[in-house]
């Protein structure tokens, strides 16, 4: 009889083993996954290192005068929630424990903040913006100018000549005003190029920002507009307008300065916040007319700067109106200019010529005195102008001075007068031209009437505060005919003060 033998024994691999054990799809699932998920793990600090070092590098921005941009920041979300992506870590500590680090976070004020920047002439240009102040006080920064023609010929450098005109009233920023002068017209052929400004941190040449300041189109170029005739006789540079306005202050003051600088003139007024729907209902009119121009300036609050950013604001207009009008006069909304004893713009003008600039006197009115004198109209429905009739008389004290300037002489700006001129200022011209300031009236907006004197105070002095005050109605006097232009021109009746 045959006997069955134990069956052979064959060769068995010990994976083959393991694979008996387990079934082979889900077990290659599994160890495909251990491996990504150990693979991730490896390369998470390579990954960080890498996002953090690319935080630190810096880009230079191309920036124009029509168009601005905001960064925001990377965020990546977490179990933990919302965290920068690039979070600086701390230094590692030195070797030696005595030598110390310096780890610097953010930017407190930015090198360069361009406003504008316009060509003044065949040759020159003017960038106008502001700066981080301290480096401008206590360090030695400085620009360079550079034309890159879109001809494809070389480029034109330039050393540029910078202006601070505020006067050192600026606050984490000052003004800037960069002057780019080269040797020749850089766009000669009329074939366009940009503009562009180097600006340096310091003395040394190799940590500088660029950027581009202005373009020009083929074509654009128009040497005419730098050489008279202008557009205009005068142009009216303001301030920035901000805080509650009364819309009937701003009314009166447009109305009564139509018709004092004629049908050649035009305003530029700034809005920094002052321009309510009521008063830009006022401006209006004037505005369709073509008699004024409104500019935005609201983010100027961004920046830190003196008084609404004035100084940044009178520069900006200078430039960029440079060679609009003969004279630009410069002053406030709740002044008015005037002129005693018959003269005529014109004539003073004329006579002033030679000047460049020339300075004006104030009359300063009291905002609370009216005169109680029964009027058929009623005071509480005249004009500011109409109803302050009492002028502070004090002598030989110093008051603040307007000005105008002739501003194709003028390389920078002030608010009262300006440092950086060709040609010589004219300070005697109160026999000839001074100024209204209702001071304290321009943001009231209930009647300003707070104390009526009675008629007898027109030939006497009343006292208030220790101030004396005497009786002037010489603008006064000029209401019926303002009134009336103000129909004839836009329309506009007789309105509430």
């Amino acid at each position: 009889m045959r006997k069955d033998g134990a069956p052979p024994v064959s060769a068995v691999n010990p994976i083959g083993k393991i694979f008996l054990c387990f079934e082979t799809k889900p077990f290659l699932a599994t160890l495909l996954a251990i491996t990504l998920v150990m693979v991730v793990w490896n390369l998470q600090p390579y990954y960080e290192n890498l996002i953090s070092a690319t935080s630190r590098c810096s880009a230079a921005t191309s920036v124009s005068s029509s168009s601005s941009t905001e960064s925001l920041p990377i965020k990546s979300t977490t179990l933990g929630g919302v965290t920068p992506l690039a979070e600086k870590k701390l230094v590692s500590p030195p070797a030696d424990p005595n030598k110390r680090t310096f780890q610097a976070y953010g930017n407190a004020a930015a090198l360069f903040v361009q406003m504008g920047a316009y060509r003044g002439g065949p040759k020159t240009f003017a960038v106008v913006g502001l700066a981080s102040k301290p480096i401008h006080v206590f360090g030695r920064p400085w620009y360079k100018c550079e034309w890159i023609p879109n001809n494809g010929n070389s480029s034109i450098r330039a050393k540029a000549y910078k202006m601070l005109p505020d006067w050192g009233y600026g606050r984490v920023y000052t003004v800037v005003v960069v002057n780019c002068t080269f040797s020749e017209n850089p766009n000669a052929d009329n074939s366009g190029g940009k503009l562009m400004v180097y600006a340096y941190y310091g003395e040394s040449p190799r940590k500088y920002e660029k950027f581009t300041a202005l373009e020009e189109a083929p074509g654009s170029y128009d040497e005419s507009k730098y050489r008279p005739p202008h557009k205009y006789e005068y142009l009216y540079c303001g301030s920035s307008l901000y805080g509650n306005l009364s819309a009937s202050r701003m009314r009166e003051w447009m109305a009564y300065h139509a018709w004092f600088f004629g049908a050649s003139s035009h305003f530029v007024f700034h809005d920094a916040g002052g321009v309510s729907a009521e008063v830009r209902a006022v401006l209006e009119p004037w505005i369709r007319g073509g008699r004024v121009t409104l500019q935005d300036i609201r983010d100027q609050a961004e920046y830190d700067g003196y008084y609404y950013n004035q100084f940044l604001v009178v520069n900006d207009c200078l430039h960029r109106y440079r060679h609009a009008a003969n004279w630009t006069f410069y002053f406030d909304v709740d002044e008015y200019i005037y002129l005693p004893d018959g003269n005529t713009l014109e004539s003073v003008l004329r006579d002033f010529s030679n000047n460049t600039q020339f300075t004006i006197e104030q009359n300063a009115m009291s905002s609370v005195l009216c005169l109680n004198d029964s009027s058929p109209q009623g005071y509480s429905r005249q004009w500011g102008l109409e109803k302050l009739v009492f002028r502070d008389s004090r002598t030989r004290i110093r008051r603040d001075r307007k000005y105008a300037i002739q501003a194709k002489n003028a390389y920078a700006t002030g608010v009262h007068m300006s440092e950086n001129v060709i040609g010589g200022t004219l300070h005697k011209t109160e026999t000839r031209i001074r100024y209204y300031h209702y001071h304290n009236t321009i943001t009231v907006h209930e009647e300003l009437c707070r104390n009526l004197l009675p008629p007898s105070a027109k030939n006497a002095t009343t006292w208030l505060d220790k101030i004396p005050f005497v009786y002037d109605d010489n603008m006064r006097k000029l209401v019926p005919t303002i009134k009336q232009f103000e129909r004839n021109t836009i329309g506009v009746g007789s309105q509430r003060s």
